[in-house]
């Protein structure tokens, strides 16, 4: 018996134009646990397909190239005898009907930092809406790169930080922890004066204010470790364009709650010149009943795993160009 399906947004009651419908889904999701050495990235993949249309495409992979007749992963797909010759048809079916947010979780939780503890914390945080911190959060992105272990002793400090139960006080001792990772950090030598800047600026108060504010269960703070959110707020503002408002189908996912993406559609409606969001609404499907929602999770799977997405490779014209990472990595 399968369990009532969690999550999702109703669709509005009013609908201001022309609306387009998109089918989502996400590979390398792994909760909280953002440093996972096996998925260092999140790929969250959209489609514009008709039902019909998305069974043609499985259809044509299974019956060309004798995949399984249940719903397939990216592991099989990439590890089968035709999977170069596949994959080109894959992508040519696709073309101009895709998109592909890709998030490097150690660039998110740059941006987190610079977000939450030097700006104004935000349901926009990590999107295109809040650019003008980008630079802030890839100067400290680059540098703590080449700083070596003391970068990953920082971030772990982060996660650790800001890992709060709602209605539980924050740790002193954790706060204490990442000041010293800070300080390791920001002794490294030859370390980029801007990711300097950055960590000078970081305060024990400002810290703690915000740590507060978490525990005391602020519904205007985003949660700070769910990459989720600003990637589907990205590719609703892809899809969003000419005007047009965006129902999202997607796959069953714990970190969109009711909650967050009422919040996340009046932050975009905010943001837009008319004050109309473009989130439509969000309805949570089984990816075993949607044939759209197993093509995305095909490609988002395949576009975690293939080398050289955001470097010229063959899924490069997919690729979200607010995408969080490191342009040059």
């Amino acid at each position: 018996m399968r369990l009532p399906l969690q999550g999702g947004l109703p669709p509005a009651d009013t609908v201001a134009g022309p609306v387009v419908e998109i089918a989502c889904d996400e590979s390398g999701f792994s909760g909280t646990n953002l440093l996972h050495p096996a998925t260092p990235v999140i790929t969250h993949a959209s489609v514009d397909l008709g039902v019909g249309e998305a069974v043609g495409v499985i259809a044509t992979l299974r019956s060309g190239y004798r995949f399984s007749p249940h719903e397939f992963k990216s592991g099989q797909f990439l590890r089968s005898p035709k999977a170069g010759e596949a994959l080109d048809s894959f992508l040519t079916a696709l073309a101009g009907r895709a998109h592909v947010h890709l998030v490097d979780k150690e660039f998110f939780l740059a941006t987190r930092i610079v977000d939450l503890l030097l700006a104004k914390p935000s349901y926009a945080a990590g999107t295109r809406l809040t650019r003008d911190q980008r630079p802030a959060a890839l100067a400290l992105y680059r540098a703590g790169r080449a700083a070596g272990p003391d970068w990953r002793d920082f971030l772990t400090a982060f996660v650790d930080l800001v890992r709060i139960k709602r209605r539980h006080r924050p740790d002193r001792q954790a706060l204490e922890r990442f000041f010293q990772a800070r300080d390791a950090l920001a002794r490294n030598d030859g370390l980029d004066p801007a990711a300097g800047d950055v960590l000078d600026a970081l305060s024990r108060t400002r810290v703690w204010a915000v740590l507060n504010r978490l525990s005391d269960d602020d519904q205007s703070i985003p949660p700070p470790l769910e990459p989720m959110l600003p990637a589907l707020a990205e590719t609703v503002l892809f899809w969003s364009r000419r005007q047009r408002q965006v129902l999202v189908i997607h796959d069953e996912q714990s970190a969109l709650t009711a909650g967050r993406l009422s919040r996340l559609r009046k932050v975009l409606a905010g943001a837009s010149p008319a004050g109309v969001s473009p989130l439509a609404g969000l309805v949570m499907v089984d990816s075993r009943d949607d044939p759209r929602v197993q093509v995305a999770d095909l490609l988002a799977g395949v576009a975690r795993r293939l080398p050289g997405i955001a470097d010229g490779g063959p899924l490069r014209p997919f690729l979200s160009p607010t995408s969080l990472h490191d342009p040059e990595r």
